[in-house]
């Protein structure tokens, strides 16, 4: 059988449909470099700069995640590799937690539930009033499928969307082509861009003077995308009211001023971990592997890596 290189974790689904076809060896053994000609890893550990020149055999990268600025895609292009990710099957769920930080974030909810589990009701009496999450002005950064997807659960809340890409799209939101005067003319900013070098810090100390003292930021994209220095000096300050994190710059590091922030959610990058959406994404890492070891091609190239999809 086929030899495949496992970077990171898999689910037991994933081991067992895999290991009828491959050979899995986990890097940090002792594996047969030369030997490996499939690989599969996530969108946080990607693939080692050592490990792609080692494996010079290798023909795919399947990750497990839709983020995949972790490996080197111009890499990977110029030696003929494909690399492979798990787009679509995780919209749903990823724009679940966006609206569920809003909401969190304009309900106090974390306050509250505490105000009432600590027994500070009984005691001090009825919690502070909370912001209402309807009729708002929201940014999306980045309409993808992602961004589409937090859009069209928006409409539930009556929400003015906006939105800042590359290029206008054709739909019925308001564009900007400036990421500060989105800033200025919305209550709330969701990242959803994808990460990288053209990204970082694309949501700068600007931007967040340009959203405000009452404004929200939210971030379940990168936390490349957001400049974290410049974030807790606007809290800190009081220039940005408020933030809801599901990512961070150095990950599973999250930066101590971040956790006493009474006006910081904070989750530990959670965005598509329900069992359901996971499982999915599982099946689609596999099929790649499996599809490019029956046909050559693969289901979910990157757009990067499309041209070299031809079996």
């Amino acid at each position: 059988m086929p030899d495949l290189l496992q970077i990171g974790g898999i689910t037991d689904d994933m081991r067992t449909r895999l290991a009828e076809r491959f050979t899995i060896h986990q890097m940090g053994d002792d594996y047969p470099a030369d030997a490996i000609t499939h690989i599969v890893t996530n969108g946080h550990d990607g693939v080692p700069a050592a490990v792609l020149a080692a494996c010079q055999n290798a023909k795919v990268a399947a990750s497990y995640g839709v983020g995949y600025d972790a490996i080197d895609t111009d890499a990977c292009v110029a030696r003929g590799m494909l690399v492979t990710h798990t787009p679509d099957v995780l919209n749903e769920e990823v724009a679940t937690t966006a609206i569920m930080l809003m909401l969190t974030t304009y309900r106090n909810f974390l306050s509250d539930e505490a105000h009432a589990r600590s027994g500070a009701w009984e005691r001090d009496g009825n919690a502070p009033l909370s912001r209402s999450a309807d009729n708002r002005a929201v940014g999306i950064l980045g309409l993808g499928r992602i961004g589409q997807a937090i859009a069209d659960k928006l409409k539930a809340f009556n929400a003015d969307i906006h939105y800042h890409t590359r290029s206008e799209r054709d739909v019925p939101y308001t564009y900007h082509a400036n990421l500060v005067d989105m800033a200025r003319a919305v209550d709330v900013i969701i990242c959803i861009t994808p990460g990288g070098p053209a990204t970082k810090h694309l949501v700068n100390a600007d931007v967040m003077d340009a959203l405000g003292p009452d404004g929200t930021l939210i971030n379940v994209s990168r936390g490349s995308v957001v400049d974290e220095a410049a974030l807790v000096s606007a809290l800190q300050d009081g220039r940005l009211g408020y933030a809801a994190l599901d990512v961070f710059e150095e990950e599973p590091r999250i930066p101590s001023a971040l956790k006493s922030m009474s006006n910081v959610v904070l989750l530990p990058h959670v965005g598509s971990a329900t069992h359901e959406t996971r499982a999915a994404m599982g099946n689609l890492v596999v099929d790649n592997l499996l599809s490019h070891l029956d046909t050559g091609r693969v289901v979910t190239p990157v757009p990067e890596c499309a041209h070299l999809n031809t079996g």
